[in-house]
């Protein structure tokens, strides 16, 4: 090009012309720019957020399941180590259907040596509170305040007098734990054969999550 031919008009053509050209690269640069940015925060950026989220909720769960294991193993090592507690006191203790079952109980060991359960009559079970527990009235009780029953049974045994003592050894050898509280023998006048009638209260104890 010959600078020396070169005029204002052509000057002013040539800017136009550049001005233009970098008006529309600007233009389509900038565009794209917020094409991406729309893009971005209208589809991608939600996308991730949810891999985020559930990513997020893979590691909570993984953690609470690695938790529940060890309490898993926590309480099988509790209740192998409760288990000679509970093994023991459920040869002492007696449950609420062996309460319920004690007449015929009684009467296997009566019959075996001769006597006749003439009355028995279960009344109602006393709470024994634990250690520290102040007395209060048996509404106000908990669960976990008490560590036994009482219940006191009322009989009346006929028999022989050495049928009767011998029965009452037996009773007292069982694996369960039975008390005779009181007892009142009377020998029936006239009888040839040493009978007797026997009357008294027992105490049997019961588990307090069977009575309460």
């Amino acid at each position: 090009m010959d600078l020396n031919n070169i005029t204002m008009d052509d000057l002013k053509a040539k800017f136009a012309a550049f001005d233009k050209k970098t008006l529309i690269k600007f233009g389509i640069g900038l565009g794209s720019i917020i094409l991406f940015i729309i893009i971005y925060y209208a589809i991608l950026n939600p996308m991730v957020e949810e891999r985020k989220a559930k990513y997020d909720d893979q590691l909570l769960k993984e953690q609470e399941i690695q938790k529940f294991e060890n309490d898993i193993i926590i309480i099988r090592k509790k209740i192998k180590e409760l288990e000679p507690i509970v093994k023991k006191n459920s040869r002492l203790f007696h449950s609420k259907a062996e309460v319920e079952g004690l007449y015929k109980s009684l009467s296997r060991f009566a019959g075996a040596y001769g006597l006749v359960i003439s009355r028995i009559e279960k009344k109602k079970p006393k709470p024994i509170l634990k250690q520290g527990i102040a007395q209060q009235p048996e509404e106000l009780l908990k669960a976990n305040q008490i560590s036994y029953y009482q219940i006191p049974v009322d009989y009346e045994i006929k028999g022989n007098f050495l049928s009767y003592i011998k029965f009452k050894r037996a009773v007292a050898k069982s694996k369960k734990m039975l008390n005779f509280d009181k007892e009142l023998i009377n020998v029936v006048q006239g009888d040839k054969n040493g009978s007797v009638i026997a009357t008294g209260e027992l105490t049997i104890v019961g588990l307090p999550n069977e009575f309460f």
